[in-house]
């Protein structure tokens, strides 16, 4: 006798509504990986986005004290930035070893809302001068914009002539003629070493000063005979003929109209600037490097802010970061060959 080929009927209906529960959690399960009206997409949309940077007050180290130009500068951005931010900006001055205090807190901060306003040679000539310098400048910084620009003056005591005839005396004077600084490394320094290579015979005798007012007042009383200041810093003595312009470095200048560029008394190729830049440290977020990459250039750039850094004796510029980094590469490599070539050390 054969078994029966077909399952009992009430057999049959138990064993169907066991594959329809089964296939109804399946769907459900699947429905809970779905998200629904698109909430659950906002929720992680949400969760990857940046937060909104800055989240309280953001600090401006200086290196400088108050009133140097650096601190000026500073001050001047820190205003608009504040409005454009939403927080307060605060300028601190960190004084000391011609700023690289400042930049060091800057390269070690850690709370995203640390930045800082830096010369030329915080970021250029620092690493090849000192040997133990305690942050590394192409490592530790997120560069973030050029602020101002400036030619250095060539300048002497009203007493000596100008134009190729001051070289001329100055060739001759040998190491009679002294020539001042704001220190060892500094801009004015290197700027000097640069013109002595460049004027084949001249070698006046570095003397270095804790500032610019303290050159002009050496200069004024004959202890020195020409240094490389700013424009701002010099023309008030020019203008009340105490001291001569010899020339500028670079091209003509706004800042300098009357002042010709030092190729004009035979010099060549003595492109150098004293600036300003905004930078931060290298862990600075990307929100806030994003943010301050474009409000930072927009407000150098708008005409009240390049009024005030003009009366300063600044040219607005406000670049990129790039074009910071740009800058730093070239200007590294000027100053880092004429290290060198003069054999400049900082213990």
């Amino acid at each position: 006798m054969k078994l029966p080929t077909l399952m009992p009927s009430r057999l049959k209906l138990r064993c169907r509504a066991i594959s329809n529960h089964a296939a109804f959690a399946i769907i459900s399960i699947a429905a809970c990986a779905l998200p629904i009206n698109g909430k659950a997409q906002n929720i992680d949309k949400k969760a990857e986005a940046p937060q909104a940077w800055p989240t309280r007050p953001v600090r401006i180290l200086v290196g400088f004290p108050g009133g140097s130009t650096p601190d000026m500068s500073a001050r001047t951005l820190a205003e608009p930035l504040s409005r454009a931010l939403g927080q307060p900006v605060i300028v601190e001055n960190r004084v000391g070893a011609s700023g690289n205090i400042a930049a060091d807190l800057v390269a070690k901060a850690t709370d995203d809302h640390t930045l800082g306003v830096v010369i030329n040679g915080n970021l250029t000539s620092a690493k090849q001068l000192y040997a133990k310098l305690p942050y590394d400048p192409a490592r530790d910084f997120a560069p973030i914009s050029l602020l101002t620009t400036a030619p250095l003056m060539l300048v002497a005591p009203s007493s000596l002539p100008g134009g190729a005839e001051f070289f001329t005396l100055a060739r001759q004077a040998g190491r009679q003629w002294n020539y001042g600084s704001v220190g060892n490394g500094s801009v004015g320094h290197l700027g000097m070493e640069l013109v002595k290579l460049r004027s084949s015979g001249m070698t006046p005798v570095h003397v270095p000063y804790s500032g610019n007012p303290q050159v002009v007042t050496a200069m004024l009383g004959g202890q020195i005979q020409m240094a490389l200041i700013p424009p701002g810093i010099a023309l008030p003595h020019i203008r009340s003929g105490k001291l001569r312009a010899i020339g500028l470095t670079g091209g003509r200048s706004l800042l300098a109209p009357d002042v010709p560029p030092l190729a004009e008394a035979g010099l060549k190729n003595v492109n150098l600037e004293v600036w300003t830049a905004l930078i931060g440290p290298a862990r600075l977020s990307s929100a806030a490097q994003s943010r301050l990459a474009q409000e930072v250039p927009r407000i150098v750039r708008d005409a009240d802010t390049r009024q005030k850094l003009f009366a300063q004796g600044w040219q607005a510029v406000g670049t990129s970061p790039d074009g910071l980094r740009s800058r730093l590469k070239d200007e590294s490599a000027l100053l880092g060959n004429i290290i060198q070539t003069r054999g400049i050390k900082i213990e």
